[in-house]
């Protein structure tokens, strides 16, 4: 068997049985909370904000559960030229039991102005990603196996994304496809193939006012990457006295075609519970807690993400052209 498929005991368990976030050699790191962050999944999304912003994310699974995945990114947007450019970084670690995944990215967007309150967003990013296999963590089946290596192998790619971002003061509407080159180079060892395959992701969003001080922000994001189920997030925002987000999102998978899958890979899903607050005018804190629906609901070892973001310039700075996504 492939290195790739190496990991065992409870952490291939988890990767195969949720895919509900991070796991190694399948889908790319999931964040609840990536509604308040649109470099997670979208390049395109640089300069949105229109002022300087830093955000840090870190996502802890399954609690207690020997090899969970971890991940932790810094990323930075900026906007230049009146907001006709955008630009970012993010940073990047993802572990998951005896792998390693770190990245790091620059990004670029070219903003053009559609309407009077409107813009779309072609952006890049490009960079590099490392991953790396400890095999002195694996536990072969059939000792010696000259498959495992000894040590940690460390392999690197080039990486590239693109996308679009449309918004006006109500809607925006995004599509994204992340890991376009840089596979072949991972060919030779197996390590990381799938988790480097194209992702594809879709996103849209809306925000209403029901009273003078509370407004509602529903949104999707639909991924799709080859060989797993379309992954489905559907979230609902409320936003009081523009300072406090209170909502939660139900994520699940869909089947469309041939996938060859076993059916207990298309009915994953679970709920998540998100909360962000404007501490002052220039911190927000976020945190969302992640439940499964599944097999795992039975563990009790649920998903805690925390984010700190920070504007470099107060909010008031900008009250009369707010940012909701």
């Amino acid at each position: 068997m492939r290195i790739v498929f190496k990991i065992t005991g409870i952490a291939l368990v988890l990767a195969f049985l949720t895919g509900a976030g991070s796991t190694f050699g399948q889908q790319l790191p999931q964040f609840s909370q990536y509604m308040f962050n649109g470099l997670h999944i979208n390049p395109g999304y640089a300069g949105y904000k229109g002022e300087p912003y830093i955000q840090s994310t870190y996502r802890s699974q399954w609690i207690n559960f020997p090899g969970a995945p971890e991940t932790f990114t810094v990323t930075a947007d900026f906007a230049a030229n009146e907001g006709k450019m955008g630009f970012g970084f993010s940073l990047l670690s993802d572990n998951l039991g005896p792998t390693r995944t770190t990245s790091g990215l620059l990004t670029y967007a070219y903003r053009i102005q559609t309407g009077k309150k409107s813009w779309l967003g072609l952006g890049v990013s490009a960079g590099v990603s490392e991953y790396s296999i400890d095999g002195d963590l694996l536990d072969p089946n059939d000792f010696p196996d000259s498959e495992i290596p000894m040590g940690t192998i460390n392999l690197f790619t080039p990486n590239l994304n693109t996308g679009l971002f449309f918004h006006n003061d109500r809607f925006y509407a995004g599509f994204s496809v992340f890991n376009m080159i840089g596979k072949k180079s991972l060919e030779r060892e197996d390590v990381a193939l799938a988790y480097h395959d194209f992702h594809y992701y879709l996103t849209a969003g809306y925000m209403f006012d029901l009273a003078s001080n509370v407004r509602l922000k529903p949104s999707f994001l639909i991924r799709e990457m080859k060989g797993s189920p379309i992954n489905y997030d559907l979230n609902a925002m409320f936003l009081f006295y523009d300072r406090i987000w209170l909502g939660g999102s139900f994520r699940s998978n869909m089947k469309l075609g041939k996938n060859n899958l076993p059916e207990n890979l298309n009915q994953r899903n679970a709920v998540a519970a998100i909360i962000e607050i404007f501490v002052t005018e220039r911190l927000r804190l976020g945190y969302a807690y992640d439940h499964s629906l599944n097999v795992l609901s039975d563990y009790k070892n649920n998903s805690h993400e925390l984010s700190v973001g920070f504007y470099m310039i107060p909010r008031k700075a900008i009250m009369n052209n707010q940012r909701w996504f």
